[in-house]
């Protein structure tokens, strides 16, 4: 990983002269997304906001942004957590705008971050697995799916997950103005709704790449390959599947009384095994491939794939296993067994092994997002109670990082971008009315 505390390029906020020297660059890039709130002054706070977030400061809150930008501090706060513009209409702006810039091919990363907090008023707060904290704490927790190619990426959407003691509690869903037609759905839904979305912008499927907490997940899974995406997703192993697919008795076996059987038993099926166990057979070939260049050098492991049917629905009482994936599994050379699993469909996509390797290690980019949107641009310091607040806050931040990263691809010849030249200096002209 490259240290970018000591890299003006990957500096992911600026100081008041940096700010200043992209000042053109940053009216164009916010001009075709904020008129889709509205009104001017919704257009002028969204401006304002975006810059707070940029600029060089220890808490992005409303409060010190406003105190750092000269700003009302009544007006940015009634921005964000009131105003009532459609977050939804931004983020599909700003989608089209990142797809067309970021090139060459991209991928989606499907992933889910948590925002520690004190207190319980914040919508969607409770006590549960906190990823930023490793551990049970009081945190939000939000879906995201990203836009990313070989070199960066920028999240596209969120979904805020809602646990089941929010859904119910018709006081607190009042307080913070969860919408009536919001309810329960589990961070996988949450997952396939925010790629329905995406898709309903217009942008066509690209490979998903999740951690294992997405492929785990056979309804996952088996949603994305309805959908006709691609993935290489991480899974653990000790993922049940079958090296050849199962085929039952022909015909089932019957007694001659009551209903014809449509399932065999387990003992007319082979046992499922383990991915680590089908890793170890004989005859596994193993390859030493590299990926991408790292800081101490080119990142080198062995890998192997072959291909499963997974044992999922089965184990659950449901048919035999559907269709063939490709497993892939990560084996270092100086490591007593291998240390990691991912199952591949890639439909018509090309499935050499290096193309699977370099999708499979494509996921490090979105835990980089977080950590500069958490840490550069204040993406967890949102102090605000309320379900359009949370997302107003979400959209903007997402819209700063998206800028951030076309400025970087303007001072690094290598990131994987189409940058078009600044044009001719001309008078800055007021922004468009809603």
């Amino acid at each position: 990983m490259v240290d970018r505390g000591h890299c003006p390029a990957y500096r992911a906020r600026m100081d008041t002269r940096a700010l200043d020297a992209a000042e053109g660059r940053l009216r164009r890039f916010l001009q075709e997304l904020v008129v889709r709130m509205g009104r001017c002054e919704r257009q002028r706070w969204a401006e304002m906001y975006v810059r707070g977030l940029l600029l060089d400061g220890e808490r992005k809150s409303i409060e010190p942004m406003a105190a750092r930008l000269n700003a009302d501090v009544q007006a940015l706060r009634q921005f964000v957590n009131q105003s009532p513009w459609a977050w939804e209409p931004v983020q599909e702006a700003l989608a089209h705008t990142v797809v067309d810039a970021l090139l060459p091919e991209a991928v989606y990363l499907l992933d889910a971050t948590s925002f520690p907090k004190q207190g319980t008023h914040s919508v969607g707060v409770a006590r549960q697995y906190c990823g930023a904290l490793g551990k049970t704490a009081n945190c939000q927790v939000a879906v995201t799916v990203h836009l990313g190619t070989d070199t960066t990426s920028v999240p596209l959407t969120w979904a805020l997950f809602l646990p089941e003691a929010w859904v119910a509690d018709a006081a607190r869903r009042a307080e913070v103005g969860i919408p009536p037609a919001v309810g329960y759905a589990a961070k996988t839904d949450l997952a396939l709704a925010c790629l329905d979305r995406v898709r309903g912008w217009g942008l066509q499927p690209r490979p998903v790449l999740a951690d294992s907490e997405f492929g785990n997940s056979w309804e996952v899974r088996a949603g994305l390959h309805a959908r006709q995406y691609p993935y290489c997703v991480q899974v653990e192993a000790t993922t049940g599947a079958w090296p050849a697919a199962p085929t039952p008795p022909t015909p089932l076996p019957t007694t001659g009384r009551g209903r014809p059987r449509t399932r065999p038993r387990a003992n007319e099926v082979p046992k499922p095994q383990p991915l680590s166990a089908l890793a170890h057979r004989p005859g596994t070939r193993w390859h030493t491939v590299t990926w991408r260049p790292g800081t101490k050098g080119p990142l080198t492991s062995r890998f192997a794939r072959f291909p499963v049917w997974c044992a999922h629905e089965w184990r659950r009482g449901g048919p035999l296993a559907p269709r063939e994936e490709l497993c892939l599994v990560a084996w270092p050379a100086d490591a007593p067994a291998p240390t990691k699993y991912w199952l591949a469909d890639l439909r018509c996509e090309p499935a050499g092994l290096r193309r699977l390797v370099r999708l499979a290690k494509g996921r490090w980019r979105i835990e980089q997002d977080y950590r500069e949107l958490k840490d550069e641009l204040g993406l967890d310091h949102f102090e605000g109670r309320s379900w359009t607040g949370w997302h107003h806050h979400v959209t903007l931040a997402s819209m700063a990082y998206a800028f951030l990263v076309l400025e970087r691809a303007r001072a690094k010849k290598n990131l994987a971008a189409d940058v078009a030249p600044d044009p001719a200096p001309t008078p800055a002209a007021p922004l468009a009315a809603g």
